[in-house]
């Protein structure tokens, strides 16, 4: 998750008071995301490239689906909520100072999207005070979706709990590269790790977690070099779900983080 984050078996106290309205324009704004993204997918598309000098990986792609996609939610969320903020990787943030807040990434995983691998997601999330209380991880080509909210976290609309390996070499555990992990502290910390787990895997991005809070083997996600949007959605679905997630300092993922 965040440079520096990983989801271990845990439990977790979250938010109990996230308005059912809330939780549904999530879904809305998930469903918005989906209908423009699919009008892209595995089909021509330009992609251009981003480049952040100092990042482990400095250049990342964008294409015009991950535009529209988040202009799309942008717009929902301005006609209904104009008072709430937005933080969007594509468009920036507005109103971050707001009691409420928005964080978009219309396709974590674009490298997935523009080869034609099913394995990205839009990822959204709502903050209250800065901290997330709401989190969707939609796939929108396998119809599939985690929500997590008010102490439960469903898979298409299916209540799920995170189970699986208590001792680290019999745990299965997710990394979208070894490539992320920054040189010294970061690349050591997960090489440690690495050699203690049964087996690593590499290349799931959101959907990763999605399959750590559904109990469906994974048992660990470590990753590096992540921003607010990249990891934000991610935190309520795993806790809610009954994992762990934090830094690399086992403090909780914020606005602040």
């Amino acid at each position: 998750f965040h440079p520096k984050a990983a989801v271990v078996k845990s439990s977790g106290l979250f938010a109990m008071d996230v308005p059912a309205e809330l939780v549904a324009f999530a879904e809305d704004l998930a469903d918005v995301a989906g209908k423009v993204i699919l009008q892209y997918w595995r089909k021509p598309v330009t992609v251009e490239s981003k480049h952040e000098p100092g990042r482990p990986i400095p250049e990342s792609p964008v294409t015009l689906a991950d535009r529209e996609a988040e202009e799309a939610m942008r717009k929902l969320i301005e006609a209904r909520y104009p008072a709430h903020g937005i933080i969007g990787e594509e468009f920036g943030s507005v109103r971050t100072e707001a009691k409420l807040v928005w964080v978009l990434d219309p396709i974590d995983g674009t490298k997935s999207f523009i080869t034609g691998k099913p394995l990205f997601g839009t990822l959204i999330a709502l903050l209250r005070d800065g901290r997330p209380i709401l989190g969707v991880i939609d796939q929108c080509v396998l119809r599939e979706r985690w929500v997590g909210a008010n102490g439960q976290t469903v898979f298409n609309k299916q209540p799920i709990r995170a189970g699986g390996a208590i001792k680290l070499k019999d745990a299965m555990m997710y990394a979208t590269t070894p490539h992320m992990f920054g040189a010294g502290l970061e690349t050591e910390r997960f090489e440690a790790l690495r050699s203690q787990v049964k087996r690593p895997l590499y290349g799931c991005d959101c959907y990763a977690y999605g399959l750590c809070a559904s109990g469906f083997g994974a048992d660990l996600v470590v990753e590096a070099d992540l921003g607010i949007y990249d990891y934000m959605a991610l935190v309520p679905v795993v806790i809610n779900a009954g994992g762990c997630m934090s830094d690399w300092r086992g403090q909780p993922l914020t606005l602040q983080s």
